[in-house]
Order: structure tokens, then C-alpha cells, then sequence
């Protein structure tokens, strides 16, 4: 087991979930753990149950050397700057870097299925990140995250709301994961002691298409919802003409066709192995989304 275990980004969703994971399910003890954030304030709950709070910005490298000082294992979590072309990837390298000079016997990192191959607009900053990880040498488990569950209600409930659901993914299916079930996970990764490189791609038990998505969603809400089928430049003009910021359209678009292509379809048994439950399957989990998706 290791001495210490370092967690980025740990005010965010994932973040507290993994926190709260070790805490509990690992029965890991408060004072091996460092919770790393740009906004220290925001875990003061954290540092009430007896975790090392510490101040740590990827965007000032300077910062990291502190933050990461001291750290057996060092779990970067993704940053979500996607508005800016190149800064994600720069974020991740200046940790990467940081991780390396303080020492850790291991990095991981949380990445995305199928980097490589693709076509979301951010996944060359997963794709370059892994590789970053790779070159420094050290031990790695790279946890390649599949699409949250809870992503759904970034679309659902606004569809619902108007009966129709607008898609480009045609009959691709997505293997969707609750977020809950991948903090189990990574929360497994960070305690094994299992020696070596590990790449782990965390899905849910089964892929779903749109249709049958929209299906358990009517089912749960209680109102019709049907699937409009259009292509990436009718999805794209859609998402404009609702006032989708510009910049952010051929992301969302990106998602469709990826999906279409067949690059979230795989499903693994990994979050499983890493947690030693079954994860949520996404039927319940809509059945008991009722509220939130009529938002």
C-alpha cells in the first residue's frame, strides 16, 4: 500500500467521488491522502475529516512542486479547459513534468476511450497526455473513462421538453458508466499493488443506442420522446440556431460522431475488476433520474 496517495482536481465531481471512495469502500486513512485543488477553499470539508489539503494550479507550474511533493501516487484528473486550442494538453504535460521531479513511483491519469482513433475534438490532449505519461519512464495505469451517465442530462431533459431528440449518431452505441462507479474504480487503481503499466477502459456493463436511450427516458419521465435523425452539418446548423456558443458546437458534434463511428461502443468488464462491484446499469439508472430530467 502506499504511503501517500495524491489526488488533482479533487474539488471537482470526480474528485470528491474518489476522495470519498478511499475514505470509505478503502477504508484508507485521512492523513495518506493529499487533495490537490486551485481553490483549496472549496475542500474545507475535506480537511475536516483529516485529509492534506493542498493549494496546486496547472496553469502556474510553480504551484506544483509544493503540491506534489512528497506523493507515493499521483492521480491527475483531466481539467475541463477545452475553450482554448492547446491548453489542456499544456496543462497536463506541466503535470506530467511536476509528477516526475517530485518523485512518484506512479502516475495515473484519466483519459478517454480510444484516444488514438477518436474523432472528439479534445481527444488529442487525452492522446498526447498518455504518451507524455509513457515517456517519463515511471509506472502508469491509465483509467480511460467512458461517457458519464449523468451526461445524459445535458440533453435529455431539454429534448424531453420539446418531445424530439436531434442526433448524429445514427445507430452507434455508447457504453455509458455512472460517475459514481468510475470513482470506485479509480479508487481501486490508486490502493492496488499490482506492479506494472495498466491501461483500463471503464465502461458500463452494456452499449446503448439513441432509440433505446429515448426509450428509457420516455419511460422515466413520462412524456413521448423521439429520436430525429440528421446529419453532423443539420446537428451542427441545430445547435447554432438554439444559440449554442460557436466555439463549443463542433465538440458536441464531435460526440455524435464518434458515437456513429463506433469508438464508445466497447464494453469491458474493468470497472468491475478495479472496484469489485457491478456497475449501475444505465435502465436504472434513468428509471430513478425521473426529477432530473424534467428539469
Amino acid at each position: 500500500m502506499p504511503s501517500k496517495i495524491l489526488i488533482t482536481g479533487a474539488a471537482g465531481q470526480l474528485g470528491r467521488l474518489i476522495l470519498d471512495e478511499l475514505l470509505t469502500a478503502r477504508n484508507l486513512a485521512p492523513s495518506s491522502i493529499i487533495a490537490v485543488s486551485r481553490e483549496p477553499r472549496k475542500l474545507a470539508e475535506c480537511a475536516a475529516r483529516g485529509i492534506e489539503i493542498r493549494r496546486g494550479d496547472f496553469d502556474e507550474t510553480a504551484t506544483l512542486a509544493a503540491a506534489f511533493s512528497g506523493a507515493d501516487r499521483i492521480l491527475i484528473v483531466s481539467t475541463d479547459a477545452l475553450g482554448e486550442p492547446g491548453k489542456r494538453l499544456r496543462q497536463h504535460k506541466s503535470a506530467v513534468e511536476a509528477a516526475k521531479r517530485a518523485g512518484a513511483k506512479r502516475i495515473l491519469y484519466t483519459s478517454m476511450p480510444e484516444p488514438d482513433r477518436s474523432v472528439v475534438t479534445f481527444a488529442p490532449d487525452h492522446a498526447g497526455t498518455e504518451q507524455a505519461i509513457r515517456a517519463t519512464g515511471i509506472p502508469y495505469t491509465i483509467l480511460r473513462n467512458s461517457w458519464y451517465m449523468e451526461n445524459l442530462f445535458l440533453s435529455l431533459p431539454q429534448a424531453l421538453k420539446s418531445g424530439q431528440w436531434y442526433s448524429a449518431a445514427g445507430q452507434g452505441k455508447t457504453a455509458y458508466v455512472a460517475r459514481a462507479d468510475i470513482a470506485a474504480a479509480i479508487a481501486g487503481a490508486l490502493v492496488s499493488d499490482a506492479s506494472g503499466n495498466f491501461t483500463w477502459t471503464l465502461t458500463g456493463d452494456k452499449a446503448w443506442g439513441v432509440e433505446e436511450i429515448a426509450e428509457l427516458a420516455s419511460a422515466s419521465a413520462g412524456q413521448p420522446l423521439r429520436v430525429i435523425h440528421v446529419s453532423d452539418e443539420q446537428l451542427a446548423s441545430g445547435m447554432a440556431a438554439a444559440g449554442v456558443p460557436s466555439h463549443f458546437v463542433p465538440t458536441l458534434v464531435s460526440f455524435d460522431t464518434n458515437t456513429r463511428l463506433g469508438h464508445l461502443a466497447a464494453v469491458t468488464g474493468d470497472v468491475g475488476k478495479l472496484s469489485g462491484r457491478k456497475p449501475m446499469a444505465l435502465d436504472k439508472f434513468l428509471a430513478g433520474a425521473k426529477q432530473a430530467l424534467l428539469a
